[in-house]
């Protein structure tokens, strides 16, 4: 028989159980607004304490910058023929060429592949190394380990660093950023070209009867925000929504597990189920990893090219 105070606290504990939607939103969310990793004094009224992504933004930065330095660097050093580069060296070339060849040229033309090559090559880099870092498990393995090993206190860095989720690209600020990148990018590469009064008045086709520009112009406007907002949701949302898939499907273990009672319940769905999904789920992610990057970087190069041949 129950005691009169384990009888107060019977149904709050029958009603608690695992919860996927809060599950799912703390993997795929950024760190808590009132708990950042660094808390920041806020300036203008703008909040910029370190966050789980921004410090993922750095991490990723850092990584690209000492990978990609090293690795030239080191194959400078070599007294071999640089036309025949090896390794790491090998790889990056290839990226390289690829990006220059395939995205930058035919989208800017020959004259101003070199210009733009540079910065569509590092949003494309960028991107890849985000995504990537978002499918490598690392931070739920440090909350495994300081679950069980270290038992470090709720405020510490290493704790906070393993609440939220992982991929920088799933934001949409992050996102955004990037789109925000391409809308300045566009507009320099128009004003290069033909000036930056000139670029403007490529906006619309010449010679058109007056009363078509009043309908012309403002559907022009609204293009040019129109594509960077496209940019910003088409990525996060292809990254976020395999995470939150991968996530839906492993949750089928603990609810037929609470469903049933049983844990043998939860692990046939497990075997049968969830793991062939989440496992199939994982191999269709690397794929978006790699497009969504291409995509992004293509997209740019070609909206690039499309300011600089304006009457084509």
């Amino acid at each position: 028989m129950l005691q009169p105070h384990q009888a107060e606290h019977a149904p709050a504990a029958a009603t608690e159980g695992f919860n996927a939607g809060q599950t799912i939103i703390s993997h795929v969310a950024n760190s808590d607004p009132h708990h950042p990793l660094i808390h920041l004094p806020p300036i203008f009224g703008i909040d910029l304490s370190v966050s789980k992504h921004v410090f993922m933004l750095w991490l990723v930065a850092v990584l690209l910058f000492v990978i990609v330095t090293w690795t030239v660097r080191r194959a400078l050093a070599k007294d071999k023929d640089p036309a025949a580069p090896q390794g790491m060296m090998n790889g990056l070339e290839i990226v390289v060429e690829f990006i220059r060849d395939t995205i930058v040229g035919p989208s800017v033309g020959s004259k101003w592949v070199r210009v733009w090559t540079p910065m569509l090559l590092t949003l494309f880099l960028f991107i890849l190394f985000a995504n990537l870092i978002g499918l490598i498990p690392v931070f739920d393995l440090l909350a495994l380990i300081n679950h069980t090993v270290l038992h470090l206190p709720a405020d510490s860095f290493l704790t906070k660093l393993t609440h939220g989720g992982t991929t920088a690209t799933g934001n949409f600020n992050v996102t955004a950023g990037l789109a925000t990148i391409t809308f300045i990018a566009i507009i320099v590469a128009g004003a290069r070209a033909h000036g930056f009064f000139q670029h403007w008045k490529n906006m619309v086709p010449h010679g058109l009867p007056v009363p078509i520009y009043f309908l012309l112009i403002p559907i022009e406007i609204m293009g040019m925000f129109v594509r960077p907002f496209a940019l910003t949701m088409r990525l996060a949302a292809n990254m976020t929504g395999g995470h939150i898939a991968i996530l839906a499907i492993l949750s089928f273990v603990f609810i037929f597990t609470e469903l049933f009672d049983r844990a043998i319940a939860g692990i046939a769905v497990g075997i049968v189920l969830s793991l062939p999904l989440a496992v199939g789920i994982s191999g269709l992610e690397i794929i978006v990893v790699l497009v969504q990057a291409y995509v992004f970087t293509l997209l740019t190069a070609v909206f690039i090219g499309m300011a600089i041949h304006a009457h084509h």
